[in-house]
């Protein structure tokens, strides 16, 4: 539809083109040479036919939001059929019949009863309120439009009006929407984009297994039933007893005995006073939030005011000599438990340094360098297994850390889209890692190298392991992890392009009860997500962000950020979502001959996935059942609706 003045005419010439014009200027709509003569017809379809009478364009190939005398579209209806059966349609008889007819031509329906006055003007619309209507027109001279059915008297039963989160009500006879106890309008202008927490998650319970959370009621709702778990409790006490003690609990459900645990977020809200239920949903505890905000204030002021008059020039002097200090302590005490720590955690083949600059040929082929160490290529087993061997270059304590870290993530998992750790050295000062080697490189190698470029096959392949090596770490490893730096440059291809997860030194192993933490900024620009900037607790969905903005690279062949290229075309998933709004994921791939659908919903997933609020984003296992077309999934909403949230 093109948006036109109240003063532009439509002309349609002889050489068969049909241009909108005002006195101003003029815009072409069609240039088509066959095209001989032009038709309005009782649909509101406006045609061009050739000098066969052929159609040779129309204004729409079907209807949209309206229906018109004796068009027909296809119909999806609430009958619990879950679409199964024949084909059907919708059709408006003159009378203002409206009716559904399967494929051999029955009527199965009857949605109105018609046999109102022939001779007034139909039309069925579904207004922006979200009714599905059938309206009358007076043909006479003061005739007006007037509502003769509508699909719901209920104004808040049109689904998704106020977002995820949010819930729709009804006062005075006006629809307006309200968010969950302890929840804002993501943007207060704009409902349909939702509720986010207006509190810092914490941890779900102390040290000493206390709570910090409490339970906030709302009664009269209904919601999608999206349970995970569903308990016969007698009393609603007793329901909100555990969905509080449950940490993956973040709402429930009470009603007749039925007690439904939910995750956030919860979807399709509206107040029905029909309904007795109770909604219980865990919120941030008072006296935690203002006992620790009191203290946080109190300490930023002791710690800004000392450090400005009485400890500045105090730690100029003897910083060096503490930061010396620190260093000989740590290497000290590396030297003294390090070893008994990180054998207790694996079961790893151990190297000494001798066997390893033998393996190396002393470390003469380097294949990779990083912030932390050098890789050089090497072979074992009487030469018959080329390997991987990481030098860390010095033995600092962050960097020591992560060496650890790395050998214990690691040493506890095992799976064929992860690259498999073969043995470590702990030996005096050297501290080095042996992989398997893996022939192809990095996946930045292939996809930001034209001439290594993989073909939309295997793209689909490499996203689907990188998918499931995330979800085995969040999901199915005996430990919970957050890998933290999920890039092009961590994932390596090995001699089938299989790809498998690399580099978890900056990885994060949760508890068996927690399901968030907080942690200083982890990862690579470009690829973090949002939560870590705001120092908010993270959790495994960091990992989806990272993954998202991985999976449109590779859906692309480019990197997220590149200046190089045209203004709008600059910042990956602002492109990426302009071209799905307009209809033309084409340009993402170029000339490549791909599965559009396919297509499609590759790119509906990564943007779900890098949404602002992390409770938006799906979780890997619904990634990959998207992915691999197990799953629906709707449009998402853009990515840049958001910011205004941080």
């Amino acid at each position: 539809m093109i948006p036109s003045p109240s003063n532009v005419t439509l002309h349609f010439t002889s050489e068969g083109r049909l241009r909108l014009q005002t006195q101003a200027q003029q815009k072409e709509i069609v240039n088509s040479a066959s095209a001989s003569s032009a038709s309005m017809l009782d649909s509101g379809n406006f045609v061009l036919y050739n000098s066969d009478g052929d159609m040779v364009w129309q204004s729409f190939d079907l209807p949209t939001d309206t229906l018109l005398l004796d068009t027909e579209t296809y119909a999806y209806y609430a009958t619990n059929t879950g679409g199964v059966g024949d084909n059907v349609t919708l059709h408006l008889d003159g009378g203002g019949h409206l009716y559904l007819v399967n494929t051999n031509g029955f009527n199965i329906v009857n949605i109105t009863d018609g046999g109102y006055d022939n001779e007034n003007l139909y039309l069925l619309r579904i207004d922006p309120d979200g009714i599905f209507k059938l309206y009358s027109h007076d043909l006479g001279q003061n005739g007006s439009w007037s509502i003769l059915w509508r699909s719901s008297n209920d104004k808040c039963a049109p689904k998704g009006l106020c977002g995820v989160n949010g819930f729709c009500v009804v006062l005075d006879d006006r629809r307006g929407c309200e968010c969950l106890p302890g929840f804002d309008f993501v943007v207060a202008s704009n409902w349909s984009l939702g509720c986010i927490r207006n509190f810092q998650e914490e941890i779900c319970k102390s040290k000493d297994g206390s709570t910090k959370f409490t339970m906030s009621t709302l009664e009269n709702t209904w919601w999608e039933d999206a349970s995970y778990s569903a308990l016969s409790l007698s009393t609603q006490e007793d329901c909100e007893q555990a969905c509080l003690e449950d940490c993956n609990c973040e709402a429930a459900l009470f009603e007749d005995g039925s007690c439904k645990k939910q995750r956030l977020p919860l979807r399709f809200g509206r107040r029905s006073l029909s309904d007795s239920n109770i909604l219980f949903v865990k919120v941030g505890s008072p006296e935690v939030s203002r006992q620790g905000s009191k203290k946080e204030l109190r300490t930023n002021i002791l710690v800004i005011s000392v450090s400005l008059a009485s400890f500045t020039l105090i730690i100029l002097a003897i910083s060096g000599v503490l930061i010396h200090r620190k260093n000989l302590l740590a290497y000290k005490k590396i030297s003294e438990t390090g070893n008994v720590g990180l054998t207790e955690d694996v079961a790893l083949r151990s190297f000494t340094y001798m066997e390893l600059e033998k393996v190396t040929n002393c470390f003469k082929e380097e294949i990779g360098k990083g912030a932390s160490g050098t890789v050089y290529k090497g072979a074992i087993s009487n030469g018959q297994r080329i390997v991987a061997v990481k030098k860390q270059e010095k033995v600092l304590a962050e960097w020591q850390r992560e060496f650890q870290n790395e050998l214990k993530v690691l040493g506890r998992t095992h799976h064929r889209n992860l690259v498999r750790l073969l043995g470590y050295c702990l030996d005096g000062r050297n501290r080095l890692l042996v992989y398997e080697y893996m022939s192809n490189g990095s996946l930045a190698d292939l996809l930001f190298t034209p001439a290594k470029q993989p073909c939309w096959v295997e793209r689909v392949r490499i996203a689907l392991n990188v998918a499931k090596g995330v979800l085995y770490l969040h999901e199915e490893c005996e430990t919970q992890i957050i890998h933290c730096d999920i890039k092009p440059q961590n994932i390596l291809m090995d001699e089938y392009r299989c790809a498998k997860i690399s580099d978890f030194g900056l990885a994060k192993l949760l508890m068996h009860d927690q399901t968030n933490t907080f942690t200083g900024i982890r990862g690579t620009r470009g690829y973090v997500a949002p939560e870590w900037h705001r120092k908010l607790a993270v959790t495994v969905k960091a990992d989806v962000y990272s993954y998202g903005i991985v999976l449109l690279e590779t859906i692309c062949c480019r990197r997220n950020v590149d200046w190089s290229l045209p203004e709008e075309e600059a910042i990956l998933e602002e492109w990426v979502y302009h071209c799905l709004e307009a209809g033309e994921l084409g340009k993402l791939v170029g000339d490549e001959e791909v599965d559009k659908r396919q297509l499609e919903r590759m790119v509906k997933v990564g943007l779900w996935c890098i949404l602002d609020e992390p409770s938006l984003r799906p979780s890997m296992n619904k990634v990959l059942l998207i992915l691999e077309g197990t799953v629906d999934i709707p449009v998402p909403p853009s990515p840049g609706s958001f910011l205004s949230s941080i």
